[in-house]
């Protein structure tokens, strides 16, 4: 195997780190230098289990040949070309890839370079789409509270993340939040979908109610929140929403940036979820993260009302200048055909009640105060150190990849999304070393 030698740099100066604390990982480095199936190694050639699937994004595993041949392949035959008033032909075949694993009646495909993009895309097509049908007056977008739909300015005021927002100033007008589902006490320790918390659905009918239906464009929420801890949907909840939003004319997004690409055990996680929305944000498993992409599907009626209701020329002033990237859609077409050939979502399906079990299993471990599972995801909650929320995840997060785990924190909660390729022994691996990470940090 032909590997690239990769030295420890020896100047961390330049690169200003994203979601990072720059100064104390400058201090203690945990670098990544190579990665192939369900394992990363570190420059000096230590195994580490991947416990996150990167960032949620390499559902199919690290170092896939397939992938890698397609954009090589791609790269020779053409670089870039222009998708402004012009086209090329590997991306329409991707989008109509995408729209092979998409509902039915969804087979308009968008595309962009990441699932902050994703998100601001579909809030501008829905404000597009209200127009289009006469109806200017709905500009107002609502979000969730804890909800993460990436970082433009869109996606962060629809999101309802305080540290995601507290240092930018104003965010977009006309925004509004439904409550979060997190914490009801009936739900501690639930496995799977929680039994308690549909109701709180019907706080959209609050705002319809303050605000009038006729002012709201569309609700925005992720099947399962994933970067703020893990947060399940309550049995019946968004269905609730569905017919909430059925009922006043209001579009409903699904983010499914981390839930698409059969985490959740189906394509998409609304079809195990059993709603249907208007419109699916997506990225990271959709090249399997080999080449930054996002996309946007909507249902073929909000396709049609934009487009020919819009007078002659552009119908929609959006996009972006590697919109359709001749390498991404290659690598999305790669990465369809291992979702398909592979059945990654019935692996997900097969695996998850062993999943769930070991999960399960850290439930009497030191300060852990809640566990939630659900496909491929587990969050496991823990009480927080008087005076330094966040500090005992972080230590664990430093001891599991000391000890050959890569996991992700968010406050003091540790949030897991293995690649979809893992086998039981793997997932011995993973809650063993994070258990003894737990009794560690006790």
């Amino acid at each position: 195997m032909n590997e690239i030698s990769i030295p420890r740099p020896n100047n961390l100066d330049a690169y200003w780190m994203p979601f990072s604390n720059n100064r104390a990982f400058k201090q203690n480095p945990m670098m990544l230098a190579r990665a192939k199936g369900m394992f990363y190694y570190t420059p000096e050639g230590r195994e580490v289990i991947d416990g996150t699937a990167g960032l949620w994004c390499c559902n199919a595993g690290h170092g896939r040949t397939e992938i890698t041949e397609a954009i090589q392949k791609q790269a020779a035959v053409m670089d870039y070309a222009p998708t402004f008033n012009m086209g090329h032909p590997i991306a329409f075949e991707a989008a109509a890839r995408v729209a092979e694993m998409t509902p039915d009646g969804m087979d308009r495909v968008f595309f962009t370079n990441s699932g902050s993009e994703s998100d601001d895309t579909a809030l501008k097509i829905a404000l597009a789409y209200q127009k289009a049908k006469g109806q200017s007056s709905r500009v107002r977008l609502i979000g969730r509270e804890r909800g993460y739909h990436g970082v433009g300015f869109g996606g962060m005021s629809v999101g309802g993340i305080g540290g995601n927002r507290r240092q930018f100033g104003g965010q977009l007008p006309y925004v509004d939040h439904l409550p979060h589902t997190h914490g009801l006490k009936e739900n501690f320790f639930a496995k799977g979908m929680p039994e308690h918390g549909a109701f709180l659905a019907d706080k959209l009918e609050d705002l319809v109610a303050l605000h009038g239906a006729d002012t709201i464009a569309a609700v925005m929420v992720e099947p399962v929140s994933g970067s703020t801890g893990v947060l399940v949907p309550p049995v019946g909840y968004l269905k609730r929403l569905r017919e909430i939003c059925t009922k006043h004319g209001i579009l409903l997004i699904f983010d499914e940036v981390i839930t698409g690409f059969s985490r959740i055990g189906a394509p998409f996680g609304c079809e195990r979820l059993e709603v249907i929305p208007d419109m699916i944000t997506m990225a990271k498993g959709l090249t399997n993260a080999a080449v930054p992409m996002g996309a946007v599907a909507v249902m073929n009626e909000v396709y049609d009302t934009v487009v020919n209701n819009s007078p002659a020329g552009i119908e929609l002033f959006h996009g972006y200048t590697y919109s359709g990237h001749p390498l991404a859609a290659a690598a999305a077409i790669a990465s369809v055909d291992i979702h398909q050939k592979e059945d990654l979502a019935g692996r997900v399906r097969d695996i998850e009640p062993y999943w769930e079990q070991a999960a399960h299993s850290l439930k009497d471990a030191p300060n852990v105060v809640d566990i939630r599972n659900f496909g491929l995801i587990a969050g496991i909650e823990l009480s927080s150190r008087p005076g330094a929320p966040g500090a005992r995840a972080m230590d664990i997060l430093r001891s599991c990849f000391d000890d050959g785990l890569l996991v992700r924190v968010t406050g003091d909660i540790i949030a897991l999304s293995p690649p979809l390729i893992i086998e039981k022994p793997h997932v011995d691996r993973i809650f063993n070393t994070l258990g003894d990470a737990l009794r560690k940090a006790a």
